[in-house]
């Protein structure tokens, strides 16, 4: 059985940075499709970050330049290195994993899910 479990949400203020991670168990997480969602309530879950099999990534443009994901296959982890926050940051974040390697930007590539982890940032 799959579980994604994300930690290191928090509050911060404007200007800060945090570091999110989703643990991955049940799922390698190299050579796959894996992403950071963002979801504000009232409004659609957006992906944040992405990062393809190959490695390739792609950020949502709000973010780019700000934030940076990885992951290291020997912890088996997921991070989203997140610096200069801005409030409309905020948000849920979720950890989502898929089964194939490409096609990365289509969302129902992504079987897995996390509970997802909660970031405020104040102004």
């Amino acid at each position: 059985q799959v579980q994604l479990v994300e930690s290191g949400g928090g509050s911060v203020q404007a200007g800060g940075s945090l570091r999110v991670s989703c643990a991955a168990v049940g799922y390698a997480v190299s050579s796959k499709c894996m992403a950071w969602f963002r979801q504000i309530p009232g409004k659609e879950r957006e992906a944040v970050a992405v990062q393809a099999g190959a490695g390739s990534l792609i950020y949502a443009a709000s973010v780019k330049g700000r934030f940076t994901i990885s992951r290291d296959s020997r912890k088996n982890t997921l991070y989203l290195q997140m610096n200069s926050l801005k409030p409309e940051d905020s948000g849920m974040y979720y950890c989502a994993a898929g089964l194939s390697g490409s096609l990365c930007l289509l969302r129902s590539v992504f079987n897995y899910w996390g509970r997802g982890t909660q970031v405020t940032v104040s102004s």
